[in-house]
């Protein structure tokens, strides 16, 4: 496990091998997030951008189409598991 500090500019060091680990240059721009356990970092821009027809189908379903009413509840269910991870 790496470690790091708090500059007296309230600044943290990300270690090298975690910012080569996740490809993260200077200038890269994260969100904040106060989660239970501390801060979470996330990329503002994870991925590059794409066009619709270039990812369409990468997440196959098979089987019966879901309605409107399993998704809202699918939907609340990971609300309230994000919630009790302090996530939201």
């Amino acid at each position: 496990m790496e470690k790091t500090r708090l500059s007296t500019k309230g600044q943290v060091i990300l270690p090298k091998s975690v910012r080569e680990s996740k490809h993260w240059a200077p200038g890269t721009e994260f969100t904040v997030e106060i989660v239970r356990e501390g801060v979470l970092l996330r990329p503002l821009k994870p991925f590059p951008p794409r066009k619709l027809d270039e990812v369409s189908g990468c997440l196959k379903y098979s089987g019966p189409a879901k309605t409107i009413e399993e998704m809202n509840e699918a939907i609340a269910r990971e609300v309230k598991r994000r919630r009790a991870l302090g996530r939201y």
